[in-house]
């Protein structure tokens, strides 16, 4: 009996080290792949390459994606979860909808300058991208009248995609000061295209972004 419960504590410590080494080989091919998101098409890049990056072996790669595509995929989610949880994290406490999302705005078009390797990933995820302020958001604040759009999908394609043309131009930027600058004048802008005029825009883009995210 004490053999039998010995042997079943012996193979479900196995079984817990392969799960442990199996999830490690996976975040790691994951973690390859955001680097290598960071400067290739993902078009270009060859699975050995991957998995040189990430230090596993060639074999492995297949044990956990079926593809390159769903791969770079997964890249791309995590760092739009992680993207997500920075804005979360500085939005969360607000009780202003306008200036929730005049935050998300402000802090993602100083991802150049704050999170480098995160902003080049979006820059190249490019409109697939999923965003990372909820549309939700996005009602709410035309629900409660402090924003006015007729159609909130539009409004959410037109937050993303002004972003990422701000995100792209804040890359080159070599100036933080310019970075900065064209983020709080970009969160402005959408203010006032979503009827907030021009000097309540201004103040809520004045307010301080949350400590530590400056």
């Amino acid at each position: 009996m004490i053999s039998s419960i010995m042997r079943w504590h012996k193979l479900a410590a196995m079984t817990g080290r392969l799960e442990r080494r199996k999830a490690q080989t996976r975040a790691a091919l994951i973690d390859a792949a955001r680097t290598l998101l960071t400067s290739r098409d993902p078009a270009g890049v060859s699975i050995q390459e991957i998995t040189d990056a990430a230090d596993v072996g060639f074999g492995s790669f297949y044990n956990h994606f079926p593809s390159k595509q769903e791969l770079f995929d997964l890249a791309v989610a995590s760092v739009a979860d992680e993207h997500r949880a920075l804005i979360t994290a500085a939005t969360g406490g607000l009780t202003d909808p306008a200036e929730a999302l005049a935050v998300a705005v402000r802090l993602t078009a100083r991802l150049p300058r704050t999170h480098p390797s995160l902003a080049r990933v979006i820059d190249r995820a490019g409109l697939s991208y999923p965003g990372a302020w909820p549309i939700g958001d996005l009602r709410h604040a035309h629900a409660v009248g402090r924003l006015c759009f007729d159609d909130a999908e539009v409004a959410f394609a037109c937050v993303n995609g002004s972003l990422l043309g701000v995100l792209r131009l804040n890359l080159a930027a070599d100036d933080p000061g310019l970075v900065d600058q064209a983020a709080d004048r970009l969160a402005v802008s959408l203010l006032r295209m979503f009827g907030l005029v021009e000097g309540d825009a201004r103040k809520v883009v004045a307010r301080p972004l949350p400590a530590g995210r400056r």
